[in-house]
């Protein structure tokens, strides 16, 4: 059984934002998109709203345009929306390979990127590659929008920088530099409609055989999807060399609390980290170094 509650269905995003600055409690009234996680936490009354605010119909708040030297996503673009566009995957690969890995495909044609994102789970799919892309995502409410980094979106565990009466409409990125490349891999005890162990996104961009700008983004090993600022510190400007490949991974290691779980220990997924973050760094690198670019 469901939780009961309210169902409002906007026809425009003014009158969904009107909705939700109408909330007279911390949460009492909640978007709904795809549903693909709400509905689960709603049997489980983990969420107990008085109202949902159906959104995943609005018009201007779903779609793919890449131009003008970014990528802009909306909010309500689904998994299987990217899995489509034929220019995404030649200038963010690692997002439609965590598309690609995402789920199931039932799951795919109704999750949207920022539900994904405002799960604020550690373990969600698309966040760790759109951090590697340095993405940055707007909220709006009925006063006004914001942007800010993906970076900077959460702040703990389930506890994220966007406000009761906001929604997440649009996120995007720079398109990358050349000579520039993505990756990502997700471990997980199966390959389709599995929650990830660990999951890993790169990026880079080489000049003048040094390694610019690398971005190592990790999920599924703290409490929330980060960054390891440390590791791609100790990178920026170098030559990378195998050693000094791997010293960053070990580095990756030290800024993760992973836990132990039903799905893997806290040493197994420390040991994930560093042999993934290892093998994706010589991945890009290689690619780079020996003259390719982004696939």
């Amino acid at each position: 059984m469901f939780a009961e509650f309210d169902l409002h269905v906007p026809q425009d995003l003014d009158a969904a934002l009107t909705v939700l600055a109408g909330s007279d409690r911390q949460g009492a009234i909640m978007p709904l998109a795809g549903g693909t996680n709400m509905i689960v936490d709603l049997r489980a009354r983990s969420v107990a709203p008085a109202a949902l605010v159906s959104i995943g119909k609005l018009s201007g708040i779903r779609g793919i345009s890449i131009g003008g030297g970014r990528v802009v996503m909306g909010g309500c673009t689904t998994v299987s929306d990217m899995l489509r566009h034929p220019e995404l995957g030649a200038v963010a690969p690692s997002l439609v390979e965590s598309a690609r890995v995402f789920a199931g495909q039932m799951v795919r044609n109704t999750a949207t990127v920022a539900g994904n994102i405002c799960s604020g789970s550690p373990a969600a799919d698309l966040v760790p590659p759109l951090l590697a892309l340095d993405a940055h995502v707007t909220l709006a409410s009925i006063s006004g929008s914001r942007t800010l980094a993906l970076a900077s979106f959460y702040k703990g565990y389930k506890h994220m920088e966007r406000r009761p009466d906001e929604l997440l409409t649009e996120l995007s990125w720079p398109l990358p530099v050349q000579n520039a490349t993505n990756v990502f891999y997700k471990l997980a005890r199966r390959k389709g409609d599995a929650i990830t162990v660990v999951g890993v996104a790169v990026a880079m961009a080489v000049k003048d055989g040094k390694c610019l700008a690398p971005r190592i983004a990790l999920g599924s090993v703290a409490p929330v999807v980060k960054r390891a600022i440390a590791a791609e510190q100790e990178l920026d400007g170098q030559i990378l060399t195998r050693s000094r490949i791997d010293a960053a991974a070990r580095t990756a290691v030290e800024e993760v609390s992973p836990i132990d779980d039903i799905r893997a220990s806290a040493d197994y997924r420390s040991h994930c980290v560093h042999v993934l973050t290892r093998r994706l760094l010589t991945h890009a690198w290689e690619r780079l170094a020996c003259g390719g670019s982004q696939s």
